[in-house]
């Protein structure tokens, strides 16, 4: 199987060839610029590669959650991609992609949400994949918790950017936590390999973003109120 990946979910733009199991890739801290640097890293890896796009078997991206402009550039640059060479296409945790990441077999993953906030899930080993313990949600970090169990990894850069509330709660109740680890293309590519496996592959006018949150000005005072007492 023959597949591309894309992710600009955060500040780090990033490519991947699945290549039947051998993974190449780029990656690039892309602050605001990853319109101009994703269409020229997959040239480079087809021509590294000495293959055209009709020549995949799909295209998997990160679907989220993550920035909302990021999300919509992967989903964009994944259906102009996938309709041009009449492509399948499955959209990627990146959540999961952290998992993927962690070496460990439960793993509570925090991704910095901005605005006080985190995304966080937590997935257990389930075989070659993964299983979601605690389905993706925005949440304030004080509500983040540990699943019942052993063994849980943190991982994730929740934990440096808001650590200060995570770490006191949590750090006690896990083996360790690695909170450089962040969205990835060369991580979602086993992923997405699954997924099309199990038959989950899509037409591109289907792809979407996975959002979560519902409303961009909503103040941390708003989010706050919201939450159950």
């Amino acid at each position: 199987m023959k597949l591309l990946v894309l992710d600009t979910s955060t500040e780090w733009c990033s490519a991947a060839l699945w290549l039947d199991g051998r993974i190449q890739a780029r990656r690039e801290l892309a602050e605001q610029r990853h319109s101009s640097l994703l269409l020229p890293m997959v040239d480079d890896l087809m021509r590294e590669s000495d293959l055209s796009l009709r020549q995949l078997d799909g295209i998997g991206y990160g679907a989220g959650p993550g920035s909302f402009t990021g999300l919509r550039i992967a989903c964009a640059v994944t259906q102009g991609l996938a309709f041009g060479a009449d492509l399948p296409v499955v959209g990627v945790s990146t959540l999961e992609s952290i998992a993927e990441q962690a070496g460990a077999e439960n793993v509570l993953t925090v991704l910095d949400a901005r605005m006080a906030e985190v995304y966080w899930a937590a997935y257990a080993r389930d075989g070659a994949g993964w299983r979601a313990v605690t389905e993706p949600q925005l949440a304030l970090p004080e509500s983040v918790a540990i699943p019942p169990g052993d063994n849980w990894v943190g991982a994730g850069n929740g934990f440096a950017a808001l650590g200060a509330v995570l770490r006191p709660r949590l750090e006690a109740g896990l083996v360790r936590i690695d909170d450089t680890l962040m969205p990835d293309a060369a991580a979602m590519a086993p992923l997405a390999a699954r997924a099309f496996e199990r038959g989950e592959g899509l037409d591109a006018a289907l792809a979407a973003p996975i959002y979560l949150r519902d409303k961009v000005a909503l103040t941390v005072d708003e989010r706050r109120a919201r939450q159950p007492a």
